[in-house]
């Protein structure tokens, strides 16, 4: 089986391990130029690609269309996509022969579009997971073709729940691959209508407001924690990253549960919350730094 594959981050990179284990002979890999105003701490597909030989381009959004001719000449049984940032357009889903398959972070229909991971925990969902599923115009809307499912602990960061969707993304290859090395596409219906879609996130929608309640901020500080941008609030004119918050208590009795935002009591930090509950600010820092 020939594939050509669109791929970036940590999933992009353990995915295409796993298809070249598999015996997949990946003709070329799309990928991204890294952001230099991006906190890049993932993995890079493009060393992957040095490493094993394999030819791989960066091309713009752009420039996707301009791509037709020379995919369609490769005549790939398989198109894979694996945290590509940039839509495919339906010019080069049609170049696949089988199938043209995307990997998303989530347990589709739930948690379409961006950000899948984080929008997850911003919810407060105790469960997410990865799908592969047929790629169509519509983003995240075609059949499923295999899904794996992965806890969301009640204090675990974006960073630590993406380590555990990107483990479920290999697995979810891993259990599909012998079916597609065959030529079959196992395929259920993608009922949308039980999810939702989300846009991406931007910095500014880590503001922390205090008027929510404790468990919602514990849930956004865990969305947006470092390695992303942070929430952040002001204090005493500086605006703060706040990195790490706990609900388990105990409260000291000199904190004004009354007051919203800040306290900083018998040198703990504590933000005050719009349900009168408190929760720890266990790490900040300035934004500065």
């Amino acid at each position: 089986m020939h594939a050509v594959v669109f791929a970036y981050h940590d999933v992009g990179v353990n995915c295409l391990k796993e298809l070249l284990k598999a015996g997949i002979q990946v003709d070329l890999v799309v990928t991204h130029e890294d952001d230099p105003n991006e906190n890049v701490w993932f993995g890079s597909v493009a060393k992957l690609c040095k490493e094993n030989n394999i030819a791989y381009i960066t091309p713009s959004a752009s420039d996707l269309l301009n791509l037709v001719p020379q995919i369609n000449a490769l005549a790939p049984d398989y198109i894979f996509s694996f945290y590509y940032r940039h839509m495919i357009p339906a010019q080069i889903l049609g170049c696949a022969k089988i199938a043209a398959l995307n990997m998303h972070g989530s347990l589709l229909p739930k948690y379409r579009g961006r950000a899948p991971v984080n929008w997850a925990i911003l919810h407060g969902e105790t469960e997410t997971g990865a799908t592969l599923h047929i790629m169509e115009e519509k983003p995240d809307a075609g059949d499923i073709v295999g899904q794996s499912a992965v806890d969301i602990g009640p204090d675990e960061t974006a960073t630590d729940v993406f380590a555990k969707v990107s483990k479920a993304a290999v697995q979810v290859i891993h259990e599909v691959i012998p079916a597609l090395m065959l030529g079959n596409t196992p395929r259920k219906p993608n009922e949308l209508k039980k999810g939702s879609y989300f846009g991406g996130r931007k910095p500014a929608d880590g503001q922390i407001h205090w008027n929510q309640t404790a468990k919602q901020v514990h849930d956004l500080v865990r969305a947006v924690a470092p390695p992303y941008p942070g929430a952040f609030t002001e204090h005493n004119g500086q605006r703060m990253i706040v990195a790490r918050t706990s609900l388990k208590g105990p409260l000291p009795n000199t904190l004004n549960l009354g007051a919203l935002g800040v306290q900083v009591v018998d040198n703990r930090v504590f933000g005050v919350c719009g349900d009168q509950q408190a929760l720890e600010i266990l790490e900040w820092f300035p934004a500065s730094k």
